[in-house]
């Protein structure tokens, strides 16, 4: 498989496609992500691709939301 490279015009951009990514793994595995990364990183799934993509997608979903978070509080402030 090769890797991608995809270039966004804004944070938010890239947090409603890494959402959008996330809702797919969950509906295709039947769990939602936050439980995923809670059994992947104990060891209880596979290194599959899918799963290392998907556990990528979380923290990348994880790292963008607090960002933005952090920006409104600010913001808001």
């Amino acid at each position: 498989m090769q890797k991608q490279t995809i270039l966004y015009t804004s944070k938010l951009d890239a947090l409603i496609a890494v959402a959008k990514r996330l809702s797919m793994y969950e509906t295709e595995q039947n769990m939602d992500s936050e439980e995923f990364f809670h059994r992947y990183n104990q060891g209880l799934l596979s290194d599959d691709v899918l799963f290392v993509e998907w556990a990528n997608d979380y923290q990348h979903y994880l790292a963008l939301h607090k960002e933005l978070s952090q920006k409104l509080n600010y913001v808001a402030a």
